[in-house]
């Protein structure tokens, strides 16, 4: 009984919009750490960032797709990009690390979230809170975003080490850091070998 009442208290508590990270399937979706947020023992700015770790490797595939993607074909939209993954666009929508995306499909800047899929979307862990849904998380956005007409997602899970490569039609894997991933037309990126190398300068 005093569980049930503790869980009622919880449910009626109202977590502002802000703390919002995706909204996925109707759900939404708060930052990792949100409840602390609501309890005042952290900014809401604490669980919007990245570590340094994350940001450092998006700041390398970034680089690298700055050097080696053709540039009249594509455009690079990292620092978790908007994207509504359904034609209603209303209450449907989620935060990319790193979007690829046609010029062709996008022809010009709209000031909202990107409304055509993009090419390839490359996801650096989460900042979701999984409590409720848990590693289901990640198959399940993956699953929306090739629905919607992403044409490749690529995970890459810091803790393990490893990186998924998810695309429509064709067996996901999961592989190690030091496995040659193609990203898009034939451009290969080994992340164990990029981050060993950026060490070094």
């Amino acid at each position: 009984m005093a569980t049930a009442s503790i869980k009622k208290k919880k449910s009626k508590v109202k977590i502002p919009d802000y703390l919002v990270y995706e909204i996925l399937d109707n759900k939404k979706i708060y930052y990792k750490n949100y409840e602390k947020v609501l309890s005042g023992q952290l900014p809401k700015e604490a669980v919007m960032g990245s570590s340094d770790l994350q940001a450092w490797i998006v700041d390398l595939i970034t680089k690298f797709l700055h050097l080696n993607l053709d540039y009249k074909k594509y455009k690079v939209f990292p620092n978790e990009v908007g994207y509504y993954y359904t034609k209603t666009r209303k209450g449907k929508w989620l935060n990319l690390d790193i979007a690829i995306v046609s010029r062709e499909k996008l022809k010009k800047p709209q000031g909202t979230y990107l409304k055509v899929p993009p090419e390839v979307v490359i996801e650096v862990d989460t900042k979701a809170d999984l409590s409720e849904i848990g590693d289901e998380y990640f198959f399940l956005k993956t699953k929306k975003l090739l629905e919607s007409g992403v044409k490749k997602v690529i995970w890459i899970y810091t803790q393990a080490k490893k990186i998924m490569v998810a695309q429509e039609d064709k067996e996901w894997k999961i592989v190690d850091w030091n496995y040659d991933i193609e990203i898009i037309d034939g451009i290969i990126f080994n992340l164990e070998k990029k981050l060993e190398e950026d060490l070094k300068t």
